[in-house]
């Protein structure tokens, strides 16, 4: 028989989730203002401004864009929140954050500017599987395998053109691979740990 989970909802587990859906939601309220100073723009990294390597994430193209990453948040959270711990899962979202821009950035040449949060959620996604495994839930290698197919998918037949006409962008299914390789990193180096 198939028991739901008690959703996690000890502040520690809930606190950094609600923190990246505060600051999407203040981004994409304030995107006008915001979005030219902070949004990932391959020639503005280049020359320097680092910065946008992490706050890129926060913004995006439409409402329909930023409540699709929304119910990712809240979904990962479901799924695995009862792992999150505050600060490996900040460490997460960064090397996360950083494999997917430095994806982009060295070999994703195609890609000059990007928003979302879908590369740092899909390492959100691959690390919750190897947490799963790692606790003995054999759930994990349906989602590690589900979402490993997802991503060769992508890769052999591009983006849902629903998707695209949706968040009015190209998918950026590029940022997938570089993100799942963060949370494959993570991933790994947490199931090794005692």
């Amino acid at each position: 028989m198939i028991q739901l989970k008690s959703l996690p909802t000890q502040p520690e587990k809930i606190m950094l989730p609600l923190i990246i859906i505060f600051l999407s939601s203040l981004a994409y309220f304030f995107d006008d203002t915001l979005s030219q100073a902070f949004i990932y723009q391959r020639d503005l990294v280049s020359n320097g401004e680092l910065w946008r390597i992490f706050t890129g994430h926060i913004f995006h193209t439409n409402g329909y864009h930023l409540l699709l990453n929304i119910c990712a948040v809240v979904l990962l959270w479901a799924l695995h929140g009862q792992f999150y711990k505050p600060r490996s899962y900040l460490l997460l979202l960064l090397i996360s954050a950083v494999t997917t821009s430095i994806g982009i950035h060295y070999y994703s040449l195609d890609i000059h500017r990007y928003v979302g949060l879908s590369g740092v959620l899909h390492g959100i996604f691959i690390w919750g599987a190897f947490m799963d495994i790692k606790h003995k839930d054999k759930t994990g290698y349906l989602l590690l395998v589900g979402v490993l197919i997802k991503i060769s998918h992508e890769q052999i037949y591009g983006a849902s053109d629903d998707v695209a006409q949706l968040i009015s962008a190209s998918v950026a299914i590029n940022a997938h691979l570089w993100g799942a390789l963060g949370g494959l990193i993570i991933g790994i180096y947490s199931y090794c740990q005692k």
